[in-house]
């Protein structure tokens, strides 16, 4: 007799950045951003109004959306919004990767991707990136039921320049192509432009990182019309009011406030290049990032050990023990003195190992 327990589905889900209860912890393992959000998003949720709780949210999202649109010069639309780009990227896969041919997504990429594909029973390859962890274009060539590609990638933290996205879209159109911006912001060169182009271009984007909110998981996407009716349509199949009302206002609030958004890139952009800098003088190989952390490897070193030597010290950075890049960590950039204590503790273990 079969038990119910048969019926359960089984899937090896997504393993974030371990998230630490114990004080005095620097936290440089889950790609957040190390300074608060903007005051024009705190001032927002500060004067919400709580007695508008009891009221189901906009369903439309008419102003994240226009405030999100105006922002980039398109249109509300070419606008669509949900809990962060991991649902966005999720809907996304639901809505437009439906075919009978395997989509296609780097071999070292968000590890998200396959489990989404596991989830809703979506066929899908990956293509090698090449020894210098660069994305061979001509993979992409090979027929399809879609593309997603990060840019810049993660964990690489490498990004290719707008030609490489106008050649990947000459290849594809028959199918569509996501290119997941997460960390754009932080030296990527953006694609949104070219969405007028292409109509089956979707860009993906998040409040998390370059925007500090990560707790009120505020993501989007861009594209066509066709391409957003399509998320809307199967958003609006399970669930209605994606974003809640105090998110949406600070959201707006925040990509307003575009002076202070640039004063915060630029603050990790800096240290980032310190502390890439201090790295390669101790011995280490660090990636060119155009993100907000670095990948790094020590040829005299084992970066597990090195990993778990900094959580003694409460250090968190990540490792990934998967297949080439079980010797690299992944750094996110924390404030100059998260860093300053980074680098210390790193030459501790250097000096001692």
């Amino acid at each position: 007799m079969k038990s119910w327990k048969d019926n359960l589905r089984k899937i090896e889900p997504y393993t974030p950045g371990e998230q630490s209860k114990a004080g005095g912890v620097i936290k440089l393992n889950a790609n957040e951003n190390p300074y608060p959000p903007s005051p024009a998003a705190a001032a927002a949720i500060k004067n919400f109004d709580a007695g508008a709780l009891r009221l189901y949210p906009d369903a439309g999202g008419a102003l994240l959306k226009n405030a999100i649109a105006e922002y980039y010069g398109v249109e509300s639309k070419n606008v669509f919004i949900g809990n962060g780009s991991d649902d966005v990227i999720a809907v996304s896969f639901q809505a437009l990767f439906s075919g009978d041919k395997p989509i296609l997504f780097p071999d070292i990429t968000y590890s998200f991707y396959p489990v989404w594909c596991s989830l809703f029973d979506i066929k899908y390859k990956t293509c090698p990136l090449d020894s210098n962890f660069r994305i061979n274009l001509n993979d992409y060539r090979a027929e399809n039921g879609g593309i997603i590609i990060p840019n810049p990638n993660a964990p690489t933290s490498l990004g290719e320049g707008r030609e490489f996205i106008r050649q990947l879209m000459s290849f594809n159109k028959s199918s569509v192509v996501i290119i997941d911006e997460a960390y754009v912001d932080f030296g990527g060169m953006s694609s949104i432009c070219l969405t007028r182009e292409y109509e089956n271009l979707l860009i993906t984007g998040t409040f998390s990182k370059s925007r500090s909110l990560a707790g009120l998981r505020i993501g989007f996407a861009i594209g066509s019309e066709t391409l957003i009716s399509a998320l809307e349509a199967v958003k609006n199949s399970y669930n209605s009011y994606t974003v809640d009302s105090i998110a949406m206002a600070a959201g707006a609030a925040a990509i307003k406030d575009d002076e202070y958004f640039k004063s915060t890139v630029k603050k990790i952009t800096d240290v980032r290049k310190k502390t890439a800098s201090q790295l390669q003088e101790l011995g280490f190989k660090v990636l060119e990032s155009q993100t907000n952390f670095l990948f790094a490897t020590h040829s005299n070193a084992d970066m597990k050990d090195y990993f778990n030597y900094l959580k003694t010290q409460k250090v968190f950075i990540r490792y990934f023990d998967l297949p080439r890049i079980n010797n690299y960590v992944r750094i996110t950039i924390g404030t100059e003195k998260d860093m300053c204590i980074f680098i210390e503790k790193t030459r501790q273990y250097l000096k001692n190992h």
